[in-house]
């Protein structure tokens, strides 16, 4: 209610209401000033409102005091009850937990005022769940209230929880949640065979590595807990076979591992041993996690084929065998109870297996075909054998047969080499490093040999050092190579294989001497380096070549005029003399001509001096024809031409001392005209033909 002072109770003062809820939650009387809730409050939706009032004037509607603010505020009563916000829950607990394990905490919400009375004091209890469980009245905190609770047993748990307000009292609001517990698995359990025995049949022909029966150990564990591994126990039979776990189906899965023979045993017995493989120390003492079991397998029989002696056959044999040579035999047996023969055959798949043949009673394999290894080195081909009692069961082997290589190649040098040698090298240097390769098959061992060949060995340029390890160094032997001298070394290397025969091949490997700096590097190994400046390029050395040419042209051909001059004056003299001798015009009178010559010194001799030599002919040893002896009144005659022929003798000698400034052509002056020209031309005077008429 509000009320002015002003307001004596005539009506001239008029109440106003404004502010929160004014009009819609609150409403004033204008005369009384009276104050009513039009519609229900609730504290939990607004616990308070904050209105305005105010006196005015009716007439004048001037305000009659100043503006008031008051506050309603809504009292709270238990309206409300307790709520789980979060629920229902679900939780879990490990099995075979003690008693008071935790397992969760629950939390109601009471919206009514927690500071005004007990509306909002809230208490926890089960009503359903125990005594499995128990919770905390004032924390909601949930416990387990049995010990040993046992997954295997019962795994789920519902239990509800209720929450009272008003401190749990009569009266009091409540509300409730369903909380879903579960036990969680621990290994707790050992894993544990339904039967002690377990019985197999297999049959013989069952393969290395397959599937041929399973068992099982039970365990009531779950996941990981439940995990089983099998282990066959070491005992009787138990090395042909071996068990794995199936990770599905946690059974022992048991394969063959090696093959069975019914004829050779029939029945095999062994352990087998499940164990967990995760264990939990807190139940060590319930007892060993492991049970064990016994396998026993049956073997039957069955018809097999035949089998080989051997998983696969290698042989040799040495190209060039003759047609028809046995090279080797394949085996294979009927291991049956009643023992069939066995027939031979090649599994023909390409032309490969036609160089081959082999017997379908004895399984000898022999060659069809000239065999050469530098073609095919190996073949490789299949045998089949069959019953004969049963030609479907075949089996089949591998048979490699290697072509031995007969030793008819030489051993060469494996690559072509580029091998150089600087200027400045000492003697003992290592230049190059060769290797060889033949063409044979090299036999294990073989070993190449490396030498200089007879001819270069006593050189003093370059020696081969053989490593024995099928390698070889080139080493210089010399103290320094000079291009100018020698530009390229070509060097014979003798290469002798181990095989037998020996074969053995010359290789020249060639040697080019280089320019190079200190520490031996290559500078050049060009032919323009040897004579030229290294700062050249290569235009103005082929100016330099042509104009070197160019000279030599001239210079050849100044001599060859110079021969030609020389070759024409000779000629030029030699007509003039014959033309003097053959043309001249006075012709003797024959022995009748006395006047143009006198024969008095052909008569006698002793008028021409002593050792007259002529030096105007060439002294070529003379041959004469036998002739007549002469009349006896010629003997001046004759004694003349004894001693030309004596003089013409010390003439060839190349003792003589004489020489052509010793000579004295005077005297031919004195054998007549015809002579006159001859003593003018090798005498003392100057002969001028100018003259000669």
């Amino acid at each position: 209610k509000l009320h002015s002072d002003l307001d004596k109770g005539v009506g001239t003062v008029k109440y106003t209401l404004s502010g929160d809820g004014a009009g819609t939650v609150f409403t004033i009387d204008e005369t009384t000033g009276d104050i009513h809730a039009i519609r229900s409050l609730d504290r939990e939706e607004k616990p308070f409102y904050t209105l305005r009032a105010q006196a005015v004037d009716v007439d004048t509607k001037k305000p009659l005091e100043p503006e008031s603010e008051f506050i309603i505020k809504v009292q709270d009563i238990n309206d409300n009850e307790p709520k789980f916000l979060d629920g229902p829950y679900v939780a879990s607990v490990p099995e075979m937990s003690p008693v008071g394990a935790y397992v969760l905490q629950v939390k109601a919400t009471d919206a009514d005022d927690p500071t005004y009375g007990n509306s909002a004091r809230v208490v926890y209890s089960i009503l359903q769940g125990q005594p499995y469980f128990s919770i905390d009245p004032k924390t909601g905190v949930i416990r387990t209230a049995l010990p040993n609770m046992d997954r295997e047993v019962k795994e789920q748990y519902q239990v509800l929880i209720q929450a009272k307000d008003m401190g749990g009292q009569l009266g009091g609001l409540a509300g409730t949640t369903t909380v879903n517990i579960t036990l969680t698995d621990v290994n707790d359990n050992p894993p544990r065979f339904p039967k002690s025995i377990f019985h197999l049949k297999v049959p013989e022909t069952s393969h290395v590595g397959s599937a041929i029966g399973r068992i099982r150990a039970v365990d009531p564990d779950f996941g990981k807990n439940a995990e089983i591994e099998y282990n066959i126990v070491p005992g009787d039979g138990g090395n042909l076979f071996d068990i794995t776990t199936d990770e599905y189906t946690q059974e022992g899965v048991i394969k063959l591992k090696k093959p069975l023979d019914f004829e050779t045993k029939k029945a095999y017995t062994f352990k087998v041993e499940a164990s967990n493989l995760h264990l939990d120390h807190r139940f060590h003492s319930v007892g060993p996690f492991k049970d064990t079991a016994t396998v026993k397998i049956n073997v039957l029989d069955m018809d097999e084929p035949p089998v080989f002696s051997k998983p696969m056959y290698t042989m040799e044999v040495y190209e060039d065998t003759p047609v028809g040579t046995i090279i080797g035999a394949v085996t294979a047996q009927d291991l049956d109870a009643g023992s069939s023969s066995v027939r031979y055959f090649m599994d023909w798949k390409n032309d490969v297996d036609s160089y081959f043949t082999i017997d379908a009673t004895e399984g000898t394999i022999a060659t069809n075909e000239l065999l050469d290894r530098e073609s095919t080195a190996q073949y490789n081909f299949s045998i089949i054998a069959s019953k004969v009692s049963n030609p479907l069961l075949t089996s089949k082997v591998n048979v490699i047969i290697n072509v031995l290589d007969v030793n008819e190649f030489p051993p060469e040098i494996s690559v072509p080499y580029e091998t150089s040698v600087c200027e400045n090298a000492k003697p003992g240097q290592v230049i190059q490093t060769i290797t060889a390769a033949d063409k044979d098959l090299s036999p294990a061992g073989q070993r190449f040999s490396f030498k200089l060949s007879s001819d270069a060995s006593n050189k003093p340029n370059f020696t081969v050092h053989d490593y024995r390890n099928n390698t070889a160094g080139i080493e210089t032997r010399r103290n320094g190579y000079s291009r100018r001298q020698q530009e390229l070394y070509f060097l014979p290397v003798v290469i002798e294989d181990s095989s037998y025969p020996v074969q053995s091949s010359t290789n020249t490997l060639t040697i080019r001497v280089c320019r190079c700096d200190s520490d031996g590097t290559i500078q050049s190994c060009n032919v323009e380096a040897i004579f030229l400046p290294v700062g050249l390029s290569t235009g103005a050395l082929i100016a330099i070549l042509l104009c070197i040419v160019i000279l030599l042209v001239i210079v050849v051909l100044y001599v060859a005029l110079r021969r030609q001059k020389k070759k024409d004056t000779l000629m030029t003299s030699k007509e003039d003399i014959r033309d003097n001798v053959i043309h001249y015009d006075d012709e003797g009178g024959g022995e009748e001509d006395t006047q143009a010559f006198d024969i008095g010194a052909l008569r006698n001799p002793k008028v021409i001096e002593d050792n007259k030599i002529r030096r105007d002919i060439k002294p070529d040893t003379l041959r004469f024809t036998r002739q007549r002896p002469p009349a006896e009144d010629n003997t001046d005659i004759r004694d003349f031409i004894n001693q030309r022929l004596k003089e013409n003798d010390s003439l060839s000698s190349i003792d003589s001392l004489t020489t052509e400034a010793d000579q004295d052509y005077d005297y031919l002056s004195d054998w007549g005209p015809r002579f006159k020209i001859l003593a003018d031309m090798f005498g003392e005077g100057s002969y001028n033909p100018d003259k000669v008429t």
